[in-house]
């Protein structure tokens, strides 16, 4: 088992990297060049890095998830790919993205684009709190360790 982060823009990468480290798991990071970093990660942390381009990383993702592999995106079209391919696919809020949940999610991504089109005014993401990210911890921590028993 391994965590992979869909890195760009992600939130909650060091918050993954902390529960990844108290579960001895590798985590990968799949990015842009865009987001390239000097930032010094733990040695159980590996990173992809993809040229430019809007779903990159996506593809790469799809690629290399194994069925054991828990991937973390807030991207619902990435989630709706890797549902059959990945053990888990978790959002960065904690819920988990189920075969009962992704229609109706893919819908409401699809009505908001089709609304911004019409010039209609939508309401983005709210900004992500501490809150957000303890929730987010201990409902990741809650599905590896029910994995693990």
């Amino acid at each position: 088992m391994r965590l992979i982060i869909d890195g760009d823009g992600s939130p909650v990468k060091d918050t993954t990297i902390e529960v990844a480290k108290k579960f001895s798991l590798p985590v990968l990071i799949v990015t842009s060049i865009d987001h390239y970093s000097r930032k010094e990660y733990p040695e159980f942390v590996d990173f992809i890095y993809v040229d430019r381009g809007a779903d990159s990383a996506d593809f790469k993702i799809v690629s290399v998830i194994q069925p054991t592999d828990i991937l973390i995106t807030q991207d619902y079209g990435l989630a709706s790919l890797t549902l059959v391919k990945a053990a888990h696919v978790v959002h960065q809020s904690g819920m988990e993205y189920t075969t009962m949940n992704i229609d109706s999610l893919l819908t409401q991504r699809f009505i908001g684009s089709k609304m911004r089109q019409a010039k209609q005014r939508t309401k983005g993401p709210k900004p992500f709190t501490n809150e957000d990210r303890v929730h987010f911890k201990k409902s990741l921590e809650d599905l590896i360790s029910s994995d693990l028993l």
